[in-house]
């Protein structure tokens, strides 16, 4: 136990929840718009640095190093050009994206295929992002059990709390200046890290090069296995309700230009040390935890104890927020989506509060259950970008840009890449094979197929 790691750590951690009660109070978050859109008022840097630290959360940092971890330089690179390639398109179809997006993206659905088709998407969004949300929380609790002398569930169990807590709060109000002050934070960390762990540790970039070589180019992958890797992220970032309603908060169409491009920018400043550290982890300490690669080296005498504890702070930040960010989005789908829909009497704005401040909880509890049913953060990583990307994805692109495409295709697609994803994780053939690379093509299949053989809807969705 590391006394400087838990005053670094406890230090951040007090100045995240008086930022979450600081938005917390009556007059900073005094109804639904102010708890999911933070009442459209998000600068540039502070949108760019919700959206980065939302995006780049324990599965980058565990998720992702493991992969590095495993496969070598190359396959950690390209395992987030996923990431990169998304984060382009998202820059150029910035402020068309804030025109379309309002509470939730199966708002968009509605209008677009009608509301049979918003509340099927619905429940699609709540299965992905209840994963997503639940392995923040197991990697909340590997870095308290590098820590302190707590076990990885207990720690877990306090992560869930304050994950809990800061999106019961503020709602996007405190998670985005939250995100913000962790976004600048990891980056110094993780920079500082690199340098001192690469430079001084291993001694250059050049053992790098060699790990997982013999295995080959891919590390031991297929081409075909690799892109089960790559697609899972890029078919989330671009549906990420997340993403869209991120942008939709922002106060201006310039913000949201300018959001999109720190968000660009800041992803390849923040994948580049995060790839580099975990190989630099295969070179240190060959056969840990591969969940554990950058965490291990960051509670290790590998790097100075102030550094060490700045990298396990700027890490538990970007899960903690990330935690949080997908726990407000599920609950504003339940909002919207669920009781919204099924009320006759519109809730007001004061009901919606509550409601969400409600839903939050019972995502929560869902996730803490989910958890225990994958054997690491990157398989549960993959899932749920994988449950969001074939059901959710394919449906959003095709309604903005395909006017041929109705509600009956898009309920098709969702059932198609749901099912298919559900049955290749459960017969354990996810090991072998990602389920995108089979889900996805026949989602898309589907939706074409079902739009031109059944009636078109007129209704587009334009910005």
């Amino acid at each position: 136990m590391n006394v400087t790691h838990i005053a670094v750590l406890v230090g951040y951690i007090v100045l995240m929840l008086a930022v979450g009660a600081w938005f917390g109070r009556a007059k900073a978050t005094s109804s639904g718009e102010d708890f999911v859109l933070a009442g459209r008022s998000l600068p540039a840097p502070v949108l760019g640095g919700t959206m980065l630290a939302t995006f780049v959360g324990s599965g980058s940092i565990i998720g992702a190093a493991n992969f590095a971890y495993t496969y070598g330089l190359l396959p950690g690179f390209l395992f987030f050009s996923g990431t990169i390639t998304g984060t382009i398109l998202l820059v150029v179809f910035a402020r068309r994206v804030r025109g379309l997006a309002g509470h939730t993206v199966p708002e968009i659905f509605d209008a677009r295929y009608g509301k049979a088709v918003r509340v099927v998407a619905t429940v699609m969004i709540l299965f992905a992002f209840i994963g997503i949300a639940a392995y923040q929380f197991t990697g909340a609790g590997y870095i308290l059990s590098l820590i302190t002398p707590l076990e990885e569930r207990t720690g877990s169990i306090i992560a869930a709390v304050l994950i809990t807590f800061l999106a019961l709060s503020g709602g996007l109000k405190s998670v985005a200046w939250t995100d913000f002050i962790s976004a600048l934070g990891i980056v110094l960390a993780l920079w500082v890290s690199l340098f001192i762990v690469v430079g001084t540790d291993v001694g250059g970039l050049a053992p790098l090069t060699g790990v997982n070589a013999e295995a080959g180019t891919l590390g031991g992958l297929t081409a075909l296995q690799m892109i089960g890797f790559i697609l899972p992220v890029l078919v989330l970032l671009l549906g990420d309700q997340n993403m869209y309603q991120r942008l939709a908060a922002a106060r201006s169409d310039r913000a949201a230009l300018g959001g999109a491009m720190i968000f660009c920018l800041g992803s390849i400043i923040m994948i580049i040390p995060i790839v580099l550290l975990a190989v630099a982890s295969a070179v240190l300490q060959p056969g840990i935890e591969a969940d554990m690669a950058i965490l291990s080296l960051a509670g290790s005498s590998f790097t100075p104890a102030v550094i060490g504890g700045a990298l396990l702070a700027g890490a538990f930040a970007l899960i903690i927020t990330t935690g949080s960010s997908y726990l407000l989005t599920s609950s504003s789908n339940v909002v919207h989506d669920l009781v919204g829909q099924l009320r006759r009497e519109k809730p007001s704005d004061r009901q919606n509060l509550w409601i969400g401040r409600v839903a939050v909880l019972g995502v929560a509890i869902l996730g803490f259950v989910m958890v225990s049913f994958f054997p690491s953060v990157l398989a549960l990583q993959m899932y749920a970008y994988t449950m969001y990307g074939v059901t959710i994805t394919p449906v959003l692109i095709a309604g903005i840009f395909w006017k041929r495409a109705n509600g009956a295709g898009a309920l098709a697609a969702m059932v198609v890449g749901a099912v298919l994803t559900l049955f290749w994780e459960v017969t354990g053939r996810a090991e072998a094979l990602n389920s995108v690379v089979i889900a996805l093509p026949a989602s898309v299949l589907a939706l074409v197929l079902v739009s031109l053989l059944t009636p078109s809807r007129t209704t587009s969705v334009t910005a």
